[in-house]
């Protein structure tokens, strides 16, 4: 993995996240209720769960400057409570929550010294993550949660450095070595690749990868399970099930 730009990347955080505030300027309450793309999610389950990922991550940088441990979330029932109670607010509720935890996080990043930047957080689940990379953990979380809305915000829109730091942190650690994943090998147009899931035990029973060849977004969507795979080229085997994130 390449050593994140923790600067330009909380930079980034605040681009999406003005993207996004926009798009949801558009709507309206009834909006707020409906389904988004997500299953069993309203757009008002999206909304509270971004907001509440930004305080999560408050935590963690705190965490990182203060070396006083703090957890994520207190748990996941506290979690999935909170997303549950706000989500039904009013649009106008949900705006001034996504305002005031972005601000929170900002500043949260801003107040990280630059020597505590590789110092290693425990995020849910038990993963573990250096406190300069929560930047782009959080960039990921409110690119794709903007797709996820419904709003007319695509993976075609995704910002082209997005979806690079995307495919190297889903192919170098969210599906390295991934058992139910098969060896794969991905291409795009410009001659990049990248290489990632189960790809053996060693002593010479390494499967040759699966090549899927395609444009940045394609292979984005399709690993984040936010498109089917269309456009992406296997050389005719069968595309393979990529499991949930």
């Amino acid at each position: 993995m390449t050593t994140p730009d923790f600067p330009r990347d909380v930079a980034a955080v605040h681009e999406a996240t003005d993207r996004l505030l926009i798009s949801l300027g558009k709507l309206d309450d009834a909006a707020i209720g409906e389904p988004s793309l997500l299953p069993g999610w309203t757009r008002g389950h999206v909304l509270a769960h971004l907001a509440r990922n930004a305080d999560a991550l408050v935590n963690l940088l705190t965490w990182a400057r203060t070396d006083v441990r703090t957890p994520m979330y207190a748990s996941a029932a506290v979690r999935d409570g909170d997303i549950e109670r706000g989500a039904d607010r009013p649009l106008a509720a949900h705006l001034e929550d996504l305002r005031e935890s972005a601000a929170g996080f900002a500043a949260a990043a801003q107040a990280l010294p630059e020597d505590r930047r590789a110092f290693l957080v425990e995020m849910r689940n038990g993963v573990v993550e250096r406190a300069d990379r929560l930047a782009l953990r959080r960039l990921a979380e409110v690119e794709l949660h903007h797709v996820d809305l419904g709003v007319g915000y695509t993976v075609e829109q995704l910002p082209p450095a997005f979806l690079d730091s995307e495919l190297e942190f889903l192919t170098a650690v969210k599906f390295a070595g991934h058992p139910d994943l098969p060896a794969l090998e991905l291409r795009t147009g410009d001659g990049r690749t990248w290489r990632t899931g189960h790809t053996g035990t060693g002593g010479g029973d390494e499967a040759a990868p699966v090549v899927v060849t395609g444009p940045a977004t394609a292979l984005v969507g399709w690993l984040t399970g936010r498109a089917d795979g269309a456009g992406l080229d296997t050389q005719g085997s069968p595309l393979p099930v990529i499991p949930p994130l």
